[in-house]
């Protein structure tokens, strides 16, 4: 079939749904190389972290084949109503997924600087963290593929308990800087990667705004209305 042609409906509506499965496979990435970087964090595995460094590249990889596989699809299609708005919508929870793959290597490369620097404090909270904000994307995803609006509204008020580990490290850290200055340099590195996780959370909202906004036409911001601040991302540290 030759670029310019309008394919019929159901072979559009395959391509939709393989578009769809390729972000299943996109998330299933970035979970695995997150749950990874926390872990080889946390046994200070520099092998392992250079590793999921270096693979965030195969993450941006398939970014750009999604998006790629998406503007063929408007360009050459021209999809009307809901069908623009899904790959609209894709196409920005494809950025999403991206971005929290970048916090994986952030956190591989907080452990790569760290060195053979051992930690100021043993890991509990932040593997904690981790587990919550990857359980959130999950549902966030399959919420997403599957048109669920209410699962989508509901994952976002987990947010908090991400918070709550997250102003627990950051205290107990700042307390920790505070009685012994020497450990400033580890204890900010520490700090880093949870606030990476706490955005990993935030980012999880963004595709449930997105989902809810795809089924409803609702445009919400799901934090503000929680009243929760809009923090800098550190993914890049």
């Amino acid at each position: 079939m030759e670029w310019d042609e309008i394919m019929p409906r159901e072979t559009f509506e395959r391509e939709l749904q393989e578009l769809k499965y390729q972000l299943l496979i996109l998330g299933s990435m970035v979970e695995q190389a997150v749950r990874e970087a926390v872990e080889a964090l946390k046994r200070r595995d520099l092998e392992v972290a250079r590793r999921i460094y270096d693979g965030d590249q195969n993450i941006n990889e398939k970014r750009y084949e999604i998006e790629q596989n998406c503007l063929i699809l408007i360009a050459t299609q021209q999809p009307m109503a809901r069908d623009l708005r899904m790959l609209a919508a894709i196409l920005e929870v494809n950025t999403e997924l991206e971005r929290i793959g970048d916090y994986a290597k952030g956190i591989c490369k907080i452990n790569l600087m760290l060195g053979s620097e051992p930690l100021v404090k043993p890991l509990i909270d932040i593997p904690r963290m981790a587990d919550l904000g990857l359980d959130m994307l999950h549902r966030a995803l399959g919420a997403f593929v599957s048109g669920d609006a209410d699962v989508a509204r509901a994952i976002p008020e987990e947010d908090d308990k991400v918070d709550e580990l997250y102003n627990r490290v950051y205290n107990d850290l700042l307390t920790m800087m505070f009685a012994d200055p020497t450990i400033i340099h580890g204890a900010n590195y520490l700090i880093w990667a949870a606030h990476n996780l706490e955005r990993l959370a935030d980012r999880v909202t963004n595709i449930c705004e997105r989902t809810v906004f795809l089924v409803t036409g609702e445009i919400i911001e799901l934090d503000l209305a929680k009243g929760k601040k809009i923090e800098p991302d550190f993914a890049d540290v």
